[in-house]
């Protein structure tokens, strides 16, 4: 049992207490947070410095990353060089192949068209029959022509307004006319064959192979074949090459290489066997 004024000192040094428990805390926080400052501050000087041991390690593995990063880089340079290298030369390489397909195609083009006129010109030959006293009648007035001081030279033809005579002006060379007077002789050969002596039959071509167009499809030795499948296309003293056909039209066919390029097969050189073809299964 206590009476009001032991429990008002009791209070009073209660309060006494706590006050004087405030102020130490106080005081060991206030200490507290200067030795955490000086603490950041020295490690902030040591990272400023390049000695912290916080500091250093990462910097040590950022390091040896961005060494691997340029590595991986270097290697990936090298190869993408590499690569635009070896299409380079494959574009080459596809460009000169072409080329010298298109040289052979032309060349076996050029072939094909000497040989047909050659032999529309012995099918003339043979089928046109012209006379030497005709050849010797140009011959005769070529020469008159050249010596204009022969004395067989004919006087010019004198007319009489009184009583004009018609005539005829010739206007075209001597060559003009035989050209005519053989298309003339042709067509009589053509219209009336008993008026003009037999000939011997003329020696065609033959097509040792059957190809022709019909309808966007090729028909070659018993087989059809259409726009977009694979064939073997095979010529003599060469190997054979995988194409896809493109294109088929009345007189050629063109066709894509796995290279990538383009070229053509004229129907009348599979007919005369310079180039053959068949399905390719593979």
């Amino acid at each position: 049992e206590m009476d009001d004024e032991d429990c008002e000192r009791r209070r009073m040094e209660c309060l006494d207490e706590m006050s004087n428990l405030e102020k130490q805390f106080t005081d060991l926080k206030d200490q507290l947070y200067k030795e955490r400052l000086s603490q950041v501050d020295a490690k902030l000087q040591e990272v400023i410095a390049g000695k912290a041991p916080e500091y250093l390690e990462p910097l040590a593995a950022l390091q040896e990353n961005m060494q691997i990063r340029t590595k991986v880089a270097g290697i990936y340079r090298e190869l993408c060089l590499e690569s635009v290298k070896n299409k380079y030369e494959c574009e080459i390489q596809a460009s000169r192949q072409h080329c010298e397909s298109e040289k052979l195609l032309l060349y076996d083009t050029v072939q094909s068209e000497l040989e047909e006129k050659i032999r529309r010109l012995e099918e003339d030959r043979h089928s046109i029959d012209i006379t030497s006293e005709l050849w010797n009648d140009e011959l005769q007035s070529r020469k008159k022509r050249k010596d204009p001081f022969s004395p067989d030279k004919k006087k010019p033809v004198e007319f009489s307004l009184t009583f004009p005579r018609p005539y005829i002006v010739y206007m075209l060379q001597d060559l003009d006319i035989l050209e005519d007077w053989t298309t003339i002789r042709k067509a009589m050969a053509t219209l009336g064959p008993h008026r003009v002596k037999p000939e011997p039959p003329v020696k065609l071509e033959k097509h040792l192979h059957s190809a022709r167009s019909e309808e966007g499809r090729l028909y070659y030795d018993g087989e059809w074949y259409g726009r977009g499948q694979t064939i073997c296309i095979d010529k003599k003293d060469e190997c054979p090459t995988s194409a896809i056909i493109t294109t088929i039209n009345h007189d050629e066919v063109w066709f894509k290489r796995s290279d990538g390029s383009k070229s053509k097969l004229y129907i009348s050189q599979l007919q005369k066997g310079k180039y053959s073809i068949k399905h390719n299964h593979n």
